[in-house]
C-alpha cells in the first residue's frame, strides 16, 4: 500500500531539527509542557483513560502520549518525524512508562489498517500543521469506536491570536522559535467543528487555553479566542462517559 503523507516537509524538518530538545523542560517546548497537566485533565473528565485504548496522533516526543499512559491507558503515539519518535521511545525507556508505544504512520493510513479500533484519538497542536487538516480530522473519526471520543487542539485565526501566538510568543516573549505557526493555517473553531460535522463527529464541549505572562502561568477558559481544545464524539455507540 502507498503511504499517505499529509505533511509538509519544511515542518517535519522545523521538528525533527528541535527533536533532542522534546523533553527538555526549558527548551522550546516549555509551553506543551506546562500545558499537559491542563489537557490530560480536560480529556480525562470527559473520557477516563485507565483501560482505554488511546492513539495520539502527531505525537511529537511524546510527551501527551507518555502521560495518557501514566494514568492506565494502551497508547499508540503516531508521528511521521522519525527523530521526534525516536527521542519519545528513549524517554518511555528511561522513565519506564508501560502501555506505550510509538509508530512512524500517517493518521490517514493507521485509519485504513485500523478502523473502529481505538476509545479515544487525540491530536494535539498537530492539525495547524499539515496542508489539509480535515483529512487527518477524517481519519480521526474512522479510527475511534463508535461513541469514542476525538479531542483536537489548534489556533484560532483572528486578529488576536496573530497578536498573542505569533507576534507574541514566538516574537516579543520567544517562547516559541520564530516561524513556529503560519497565520494563514491557524484554524477557527467554527471550521475545526465543520470538519467534524462532515467526518460524523458531534462536538460535545470546548475550551480555550490562556497564558498569564505576569505568572507565567496557563489556565483553562471558556474563551476559544486564541488557543483552544474541542471535545467531540463519534455517534452509534455508547462508551463510558
Amino acid at each position: 500500500m502507498q503511504e499517505t503523507l499529509n505533511v509538509d516537509p519544511a515542518e517535519l524538518a522545523k521538528f525533527s531539527e528541535l527533536a533532542h530538545r522534546w523533553w527538555d523542560m526549558e527548551s522550546e517546548f516549555k509551553p506543551l509542557h506546562q500545558i499537559n497537566p491542563l489537557r490530560l485533565g480536560w480529556i480525562e473528565s470527559l473520557a477516563p483513560l485507565a483501560g482505554r485504548k488511546v492513539v495520539d496522533v502527531g505525537c511529537g516526543g511524546g510527551i501527551l502520549s507518555d502521560a495518557m499512559a501514566r494514568r492506565g491507558a494502551e497508547v499508540l503515539g503516531v508521528d511521521l518525524a522519525d527523530r521526534s519518535l525516536k527521542v519519545a521511545r528513549l524517554h518511555a525507556l528511561e522513565a519506564g512508562t508501560a502501555g506505550v508505544q510509538y509508530r512512524r504512520v500517517s493518521a490517514e493510513d493507521l485509519a485504513a489498517e485500523q478502523p473502529a479500533a481505538f476509545d479515544v484519538v487525540t491530536c494535539m497542536e498537530m492539525l495547524e500543521h499539515v496542508p489539509d487538516p480535515a483529512s487527518v480530522v477524517r481519519a480521526c473519526a474512522t479510527m475511534v469506536k463508535p461513541g469514542g471520543w476525538v479531542f483536537f487542539s489548534t489556533i484560532n485565526r483572528n486578529a488576536k491570536a496573530f497578536l498573542t501566538a505569533i507576534v507574541g510568543a514566538e516574537y516579543l516573549l520567544r517562547m516559541l522559535p520564530r516561524g513556529t505557526h503560519e497565520y494563514a493555517r491557524l484554524i477557527q473553531p467554527s471550521e475545526l467543528a465543520a470538519f467534524g460535522r462532515a467526518a460524523g463527529l458531534d462536538l460535545q464541549a470546548s475550551r480555550g487555553l490562556h497564558y498569564n505572562p505576569l505568572n507565567r502561568r496557563y489556565s483553562l477558559t471558556s474563551d476559544t479566542s486564541v488557543n483552544y481544545m474541542i471535545a467531540t464524539r463519534r455517534a452509534g455507540g455508547e462508551q463510558g462517559a
